[in-house]
């Protein structure tokens, strides 16, 4: 028998809550995203229900057929690669994008958004051909690219860590993460604040967490993964 949204989040939360006293971090400073890409919009709801306020899709269509049934109950983050021109039917919808990897991509959403946007720039820190995002050399250049579009806002960064049970991997890949957020943060552009991390997903929030994870991303170990 699957186990209800509530059982999983309580042990999710026991998780999240070791991983953080565990570095001398304050709970409140990571934000759970519960990715519902595999589920049904009920069981989508039921995730509201039982308190989480953050939702994580990556198809335009799921985000859709769920933002219909559940609306602004839930802050909205669109986690998947975005096509450009599918920006125009979820940009209104959502509160944040994860995967801003492109100059074209921020255009489409400057343009199409009717509100300032937060948007994450994905970074490929492992340098994994079959991932999405920036090399890391990449990085500063792009968001200083990005100054001129008012409706994009550079609230943090997002990556993919390999999957793989090997820690030192891992947490190389998040440290990566945090450095490189430490060097934008110092460049000090106020529309690229730069104060949140999105990373850790089912099999490594704990080891995001500790690293300096502010969202983390779980589909499996928090909704299950079936319609």
């Amino acid at each position: 028998m699957t186990a209800s949204v509530s059982e999983n989040l309580e042990a999710v939360q026991q998780t999240i809550a070791e991983a953080c006293k565990k570095v001398n971090r304050n709970r409140e400073d990571v934000e759970l995203i519960a990715v519902t890409k595999y589920v049904s919009a009920k069981r989508a709801a039921e995730a509201v229900d039982a308190g989480i306020l953050h939702l994580g899709e990556n198809r335009d269509e799921g985000l859709l057929e769920k933002y219909e049934s559940i609306g602004e109950k839930a802050t909205w983050h669109f986690i998947g690669s975005l096509q450009t021109r599918k920006v125009k039917n979820v940009i209104d919808k959502v509160d944040y994008i994860h995967s801003l990897d492109r100059l074209s991509l921020a255009k489409e959403i400057d343009k199409r958004a009717e509100h300032r946007i937060k948007c994450f720039v994905q970074v490929n820190v492992a340098e994994e051909q079959s991932k999405h995002g920036l090399a890391v050399e990449d990085v500063i250049p792009f968001i200083q690219s990005l100054e001129a579009f008012a409706n994009i806002q550079v609230v943090g960064l997002m990556t993919m860590a390999p999957h793989t049970d090997d820690e030192s991997t891992l947490r190389s890949c998040f440290k990566g993460l945090k450095k490189l957020q430490n060097r934008i943060q110092e460049l000090n552009l106020p529309y690229a604040p730069c104060t949140e991390l999105s990373m850790g997903m089912s099999n490594d929030y704990a080891i995001a967490i500790e690293e300096g994870a502010t969202f983390i991303r779980l589909g499996t170990t928090l909704v299950g993964n079936e319609r």
